[in-house]
């Protein structure tokens, strides 16, 4: 027999615990662990995401831009061939991949902040050779992609496909709310939550609810990803106009 409290017990390293104050009406009170008083900060990285005690992803918008466009000036200095092919799958795969981390948790809904990300994708599709003089969504319509905010929905609605057909081992009670039938439309409608603070209004289990609902029938019927995905590409091109 051994004493589960004295030999499983975890122990906090005290120079590296810290405390952040959510809220308004937050009092802010100390806390202490073990004789030393916590120190008190205003952001903490997770897992390579910025938490911002707001809530609010400004920093992390900026962090992942820079990342971005430090990547992309190398790209720019190291290769001669600005051809389409050559820069478009350098930007995919070295890029992109930059700007759209761990999305879901943070997307932004700033204007300022969806900027501040789209700059970098209008910066890099100048880099094509013969396209510098042209407008952005001239640029895309010939590259082939989107706005990186069309992208971000995309993967919204992909998420909560994936969660309500049951690709993700996750319980979508813990996000949506289907409790009501009586919603027009198609069998999975998503109830939207009665909230006051931009941070709840924007969260992912609320701002995907309009675009989820709007949904056709024959998009989200059936259990294939790939069928989803193509389907929903389309709805996209011809509701938003973006290819």
């Amino acid at each position: 027999m051994f004493n589960w409290s004295q030999d499983w017990q975890m122990l906090f390293n005290t120079d590296k615990s810290k405390v952040m104050h959510f809220g308004f009406n937050n009092r802010e009170v100390d806390y202490i662990l073990g004789n030393q008083k916590l120190y008190a900060v205003e952001e903490e990285r997770d897992l390579g995401v910025i938490v911002d005690k707001s809530l609010k992803s400004t920093r992390q918008c900026a962090k992942a831009a820079a990342a971005a466009n430090a990547v992309l000036g190398m790209i720019c200095r190291t290769f001669l061939c600005k051809d389409k092919e050559l820069i478009l799958q350098l930007y995919k795969s070295l890029v992109r991949p930059r700007l759209e981390y761990c999305i879901q948790a943070w997307r932004p809904y700033l204007k300022k902040d969806i900027n501040v990300l789209e700059r970098v994708q209008k910066r890099a599709t100048k880099l094509i050779l013969g396209l510098s003089e042209m407008g952005y969504e001239g640029r895309l319509k010939i590259l082939g992609l989107t706005t990186l905010e069309t992208r971000r929905l995309r993967g919204d609605l992909i998420e909560v496909f994936k969660i309500l057909k049951g690709y993700e081992n996750i319980d979508q009670e813990v996000f949506f709310d289907m409790s009501q039938s009586s919603l027009r439309g198609h069998l999975l409608k998503l109830n939207k939550k009665r909230v006051r603070l931009d941070v709840a209004v924007f969260s992912f289990s609320n701002r995907v609810v309009n675009e989820w609902n709007i949904l056709d029938e024959e998009i989200i019927s059936g259990y294939s990803l790939a069928g989803f995905k193509r389907k929903l590409d389309r709805h996209v091109r011809d509701k938003r106009g973006y290819i």
